[in-house]
């Protein structure tokens, strides 16, 4: 099948996924594309998991559980096995997008909401019964509190507990040497894939792009390819892989 995609040269910059398999990778390849991949960042689980051990001792005093990425869940719920312990009946669970929740069901939990916009801020204004309520969020260590603040705002107490950190990824040779042949977009899907590849290439990192169309999942991750001078060319209104895929298609037709 031939589509606008066909033949294009794609950079990714999200981190490897754990056994290979990465879903915008094979999104960009049913599609005819050519992906690119130069991870930028490196995901590993926090140094310190007392606080998220404490927290999951305490599982039965949480209303919600509230995720906003696949990469906190995994954490998440390796710890909760070390432990022995599975989420309580009547505690819900909240994730940010279609991923995430991807991400719960297939460890066989349920998940209970997920908002009409996937982002942080609208989970954080849409999140039902959360007055006088904890809220457990399992985060990233310096992720943005759009959540934390929103959900304070309303009347919930948020435990909001690092488990995971975003590191820069070691240079890729190989995929250094792709993006120096050209690429024809380059994709960003996070606001640290985009600081870190800046950090990566210091100042080749925007010549390298130059001619190149601009794809950013969101509006958090185009507000902070913007920041670094980059024209963004395509911003999905669905935030998600398959919403940036469909975007860049449209884009290249």
């Amino acid at each position: 099948m031939l589509t606008g995609l066909a033949g294009r040269r794609i950079l990714v910059t999200r981190p490897r996924a754990p056994g290979g398999g990465d879903p915008l990778d094979a999104a960009l390849g049913a599609h005819g594309a050519r992906p690119i991949p130069f991870p930028t960042i490196e995901i590993r689980p926090a140094e310190e998991l007392a606080p998220l051990d404490r927290a999951l001792a305490a599982l039965d005093d949480y209303g919600w559980i509230a995720f906003t990425s696949a990469n906190g869940v995994e954490v998440f719920f390796e710890r909760l096995a070390v432990l022995g312990r599975q989420i309580p009946p009547a505690v819900r669970v909240a994730v940010v997008g279609p991923g995430t929740a991807r991400s719960v069901k297939d460890r066989g939990a349920r998940v209970d909401f997920m908002p009409s916009e996937y982002l942080a801020e609208r989970l954080g204004q849409e999140l039902h019964d959360v007055a006088g309520r904890k809220v457990l969020f399992p985060r990233a260590g310096g992720a943005r509190d759009a959540l934390a603040l929103e959900l304070t705002r309303r009347g919930a107490t948020v435990d909001d507990v690092v488990v995971y950190e975003t590191i820069p990824a070691a240079p890729d040779a190989r995929g250094l040497a792709e993006l120096e042949r050209g690429v024809d977009a380059a994709t960003f899907t996070s606001a640290s894939t985009v600081d870190n590849y800046f950090l990566l290439l210091n100042g080749r990192a925007a010549p390298l792009l130059a001619g190149a169309a601009i794809a950013c999942i969101g509006p958090v991750t185009g507000a902070a390819a913007r920041a670094r001078g980059l024209a963004v060319d395509v911003e999905p209104t669905e935030h998600t892989v398959p919403g940036l895929v469909a975007a860049l298609e449209r884009w290249f037709a």
